[in-house]
């Protein structure tokens, strides 16, 4: 196979599975991150310092990106995500937004599907 074959295999590629193969191995490296980084205890306040600095820098990004065009606040539920790794409170935040954010998304395609059925029992 030619190198511009396999350019192109990649390219046509879906992102979906690219992503579904690449999102559990950057799971489970981070994971085994955050365990060593545990199980020695004079890393552990020096991470979760770098962790409150960097969620609370994408927060603030995203607050000031909020009156702007743009995803505002996706940027600043990303902070708080960010937080939530090593911040209980921030963690309940991120599942409640979660929760919210997933009834959101099955009321609106149940709505669709009613508008869509209504307009075909119309035509």
């Amino acid at each position: 196979m030619s190198t511009s074959e396999a350019r192109s295999t990649v390219v046509n590629e879906p992102a979906a599975v690219a992503a579904g193969r690449f999102l559990p191995r950057t799971r489970r490296i981070l994971s085994r991150a955050h365990a060593w980084i545990h199980r020695h205890p004079r890393l552990r306040a020096p991470y979760r310092v770098l962790v409150a600095v960097a969620g609370l820098t994408v927060m603030v990004i995203g607050l000031i990106l909020v009156p702007l065009p743009g995803p505002g606040w996706l940027i600043v539920f990303v902070g708080v995500a960010v937080l939530g790794t090593e911040f209980p409170a921030a963690h309940r935040l991120t599942e409640t937004v979660r929760r919210l954010a997933r009834r959101v998304r099955l009321w609106w395609r149940d709505r669709q599907q009613r508008q869509a059925g209504s307009s075909r029992a119309a035509a």
